[in-house]
């Protein structure tokens, strides 16, 4: 995308059950359904021709599956960091359901009882991007929805609720980068889903 600064690309994994029902997913394990691995495939198409300086993954299944079928397994790094947002009490239930006992809730504002407050999820995707900001060239990472909105929302220099206006689809793609200068960081690419089926 840009020969003289390097780009970080974000890749959502595939969907998962829960991702189909609208239900909270943080830590809770799941696999990619059959149509998300299919377009993980897909994402892994979309990525051909691009060479990377390295890869990143969550350690979850949903992310590391994504990663695999990509075609990016052996290249990658677990990095426990990019996991998603851990929503405590709030975890495999829809928002629907969490409004109904808890009135205004909104997650980049309030985080989650028993889980993880926005400022936590924004140290996490602080700590990923000093590393991501050492590599030299091009970088891609595998991670969650939430967690990757937090990390644009930090690699532009916003609080972590920012991340509410990044919305991200299953297996989309993203890339983050810089204008001019490192000095510069930009969003370069956001939510393509075009290889999705």
């Amino acid at each position: 995308m840009d020969e003289k600064n390097p780009t970080v690309y974000l890749a959502r994994h595939g969907e998962t059950a829960w991702s189909l029902t609208g239900q909270h997913t943080g830590l809770t394990d799941l696999p990619l359904t059959e149509h998300g691995e299919r377009n993980a495939r897909n994402l892994g198409g979309r990525l051909r021709g691009l060479t990377f300086a390295k890869v990143f993954t969550s350690p979850l299944q949903r992310a590391a599956r994504t990663c695999e079928l990509a075609g990016f397994k052996a290249a990658a790094e677990i990095d426990p960091d990019l996991v998603e947002w851990n929503y405590g009490d709030y975890e495999g239930r829809r928002t629907v359901e969490i409004l109904k006992s808890n009135p205004g809730w909104q997650l980049f504002r309030d985080g989650c009882p028993g889980g993880e407050s926005p400022a936590q999820a924004g140290a996490r995707a602080d700590r990923v991007i000093q590393r991501v900001r050492a590599v030299q060239g091009d970088v891609l990472i595998f991670s969650s929805g939430h967690f990757l909105r937090v990390f644009a929302a930090r690699w532009l220099g916003i609080e972590p609720a920012g991340g509410k206006y990044f919305l991200l689809s299953t297996a989309s793609l993203s890339a983050v980068g810089y204008e001019h200068s490192l000095s510069q960081p930009a969003i370069r690419l956001w939510n393509d889903v075009r290889h999705v089926a």
